[in-house]
């Protein structure tokens, strides 16, 4: 029986935060559901978690999306 691995998407100049590994890399290494991006750059990649963070604070703060009325 055949076993089939699924492998990451992605292209090499892309760059991606790992989750998993809390690592920067270029290109598929890990699976998508491991990873943040992709980001135009290796430093926008290292910055993934602080970017989720700051969306994530604005989204907490806007009132579009508010469960207050």
């Amino acid at each position: 029986m055949a076993v089939f691995r699924k492998r990451p998407t992605g292209k090499p100049g892309e760059w991606y935060y790992c989750i998993k590994h809390h690592k920067v890399e270029e290109g598929p290494e890990c699976p998508a559901k491991n990873r943040l991006g992709p980001y135009a750059t290796r430093e926008e990649a290292a910055r993934a978690l602080e970017t989720v963070s700051d969306r994530n604070r604005e989204w907490d703060t806007d009132p579009r999306w508010g469960d207050e009325s």
